[in-house]
């Protein structure tokens, strides 16, 4: 009988893409406090935004999708350096471009940590930031569907952006004027379905948009990223 490769290959980059998935949450996990730094300036955007235009309850409504929004894409892209940085600096992300495991499928983990570790956490403090900023009732629902859907995006696409920009030293502000133009259709879409919904407007066309983005992305989004790494390393 012929020789079994391909499953063989399958099940050596699964294992691979598990254990890699294991090693960054547990990186994570030691360095936990850093892993809050999102959330607490979310939450610190927040709290800003009434101070700067007054406590009306009927202005902080009408504004409250785009601000949490707002601050939960801040506080993504504050992070979004750290993607691949341990693993440049201990020389783990060399290793990843010899691996004979798919190059992309590993960053597609590296990118699945991020979200993990930032946007979950995000999604979570959601509903308080939501509170604090008078949430219309019945919007909270259409706002989590969004994140939900819209946060993946922004982790993939970042990963692009920092892919591009791994070999460089202090691209913090290159890093930000590259991913910004590109998060703005997502913002766009993910504020403007709960703002359709506080209308009473049909909001499911934005989040089919969303949706389809993010099931083109998460096939090409790796792939991109790998091709970018590879440039940048070389």
């Amino acid at each position: 009988m012929p020789p079994r490769s391909p499953p063989m290959v399958e099940s050596s980059a699964l294992t691979a893409f598990g254990a890699l998935l294991r090693r960054d949450l547990l990186l994570v996990w030691r360095r936990r406090g850093d892993a809050l730094n999102p959330v607490v300036f979310a939450l610190l955007v927040a709290t800003l935004f009434p101070l700067a235009i007054g406590p009306e309850k009927a202005t902080l409504s009408l504004i409250a999708p785009g601000v949490v929004w707002v601050a939960v894409l801040l506080a993504g892209l504050l992070s979004l350096d750290t993607m691949f940085r341990s693993d440049l600096e201990d020389g783990s992300l060399e290793m990843l471009l010899l691996a004979p495991q798919p190059l992309a499928l590993m960053l597609f983990g590296k990118v699945l940590v991020h979200w993990l570790t930032t946007a979950l956490p995000l999604l979570i403090a959601a509903p308080l930031l939501a509170e604090l900023l008078y949430l219309r009732e019945g919007l909270l629902p259409v706002l989590m569907y969004s994140l939900l859907i819209g946060t993946p995006l922004l982790s993939l696409v970042g990963g692009v952006v920092v892919a591009l920009t791994v070999g460089m030293r202090r691209s913090g502000m290159l890093l930000a004027l590259l991913a910004l133009p590109l998060y703005v259709p997502i913002l766009i879409l993910g504020a403007g379905c709960v703002a359709a919904a506080a209308q009473g407007l049909s909001y499911q066309g934005a989040l089919l948009l969303l949706g389809a983005g993010l099931a083109l992305l998460t096939i090409l989004a790796p792939l991109a990223t790998a091709t970018a790494l590879r440039i940048a390393m070389t």
